[in-house]
């Protein structure tokens, strides 16, 4: 991933200038630092070269996330370490204590809030341009296969399967846009993903306070698709849709009338919002360093991250209890650690 991830500098480097790439393969660290427009340091220890930068972007496999962040910050350094935040509860706590303590930024690489689009799906929601929602609707279909020894098929170092390694996006978006849930199901299969230790393919449920649904499903099986990334939000007044492959956002419906037993006349499409070539990652890190010159809190500020994997969490404890998950006390601004 080493072109996207320096791609997220392009918005900043008059304001940064990147000091030290780091990988365990030097050959693979070399081939980032030829990418950037500095001759940065290239090491293959990471605690080796924390004396020369003031913060960090963290991309590794989720069960190093959380020893690596509290190294850095324990050093005094700002951290964008990416989504998910940690594996276990425990460590979650320990990174936001440690960010707290040193009075360092923390912030969690859920860039999908920074996406254009989706700003402007969770603007015409807010706003409640064309009523109330009551069912919000995610797809992620994509074919991501690795060989079984590769860590992202390890059930231990991921956190679980897809649902907590890449559907952890989409609760947070459905958190972020819905609220606080009630309660919610899980089904997941590594069927036709033998691969995956753990789920390839996942099915989520949830209400929220108020009545309005969300639905997730993502699967790293799809040979095929129509859908792509795509979301659906159903409002009183007809239906959002954001297609991420075709980079808008439309709205879908103006009926007048309903008549029983009578097709509705050609529904009307109007765009929102067109932009092809959005670059979130860009935006997020913009963020970042704003956060970093400002003090601000960032918009994926650890807690609430967190606070989404604890609804993942607590989805997969009542999916081995084959139960309904209890989801009160689970949503965004549900924690006080002050």
């Amino acid at each position: 991933m080493a072109k996207s991830h320096t791609a997220r500098m392009n918005r900043v480097l008059k304001k940064i200038e990147i000091t030290a790439v780091v990988d365990i393969d030097l050959n693979r660290a070399e081939t980032v630092a030829e990418l950037l427009p500095t001759k940065p340091i290239v090491h293959n220890n990471y605690e080796e070269i924390l004396d020369d930068v003031d913060a960090t972007l963290v991309v590794l496999p989720h069960h190093l996330h959380h020893p690596v962040t509290i190294k850095c910050l324990n050093a005094g350094k700002h951290v964008l370490v990416e989504k998910p935040m940690a594996n276990t509860e425990r460590e979650c706590l320990e990174m936001i204590e440690s960010a707290k303590r040193n009075d360092r930024i923390l912030m969690v690489g859920y860039c999908m809030r920074f996406h254009p689009l989706v700003l402007k799906f969770k603007e015409t929601l807010d706003k409640k341009t064309f009523g109330d929602i009551f069912q919000l609707s995610i797809w992620t279909e994509q074919h991501t296969q690795r060989d079984p020894s590769n860590w992202v098929c390890k059930a231990k170092e991921v956190g679980g399967g897809q649902l907590f390694s890449h559907g952890c996006h989409y609760i947070d978006l459905m958190l972020w846009m819905l609220g606080n849930p009630v309660k919610g199901t899980h089904l997941g299969t590594n069927r036709c993903t033998p691969w995956m230790e753990r789920e390839g393919t996942s099915n989520v449920c949830l209400e929220f306070e108020g009545g309005a649904l969300g639905y997730h499903f993502g699967t790293w099986g799809a040979r095929g698709t129509r859908l792509g990334y795509s979301f659906h939000a159903h409002c009183e007044n007809g239906m959002v849709e954001l297609q991420l492959e075709k980079g808008r956002v439309v709205y879908l419906g103006d009926a007048e009338k309903h008549i029983p037993g009578v097709h509705d006349r050609e529904q009307k499409e109007i765009i929102l919002l067109e932009e092809k070539h959005a670059k979130p990652t860009e935006i997020e890190m913009s963020h970042f360093i704003e956060c970093i010159e400002t003090g601000q809190k960032p918009l994926t500020d650890p807690i609430s991250s967190f606070e989404g994997l604890k609804v993942i969490w607590e989805l997969y404890k009542a999916e081995e209890n084959n139960i309904v998950a209890d989801l009160q006390g689970f949503g965004f601004g549900t924690m006080n650690l002050d």
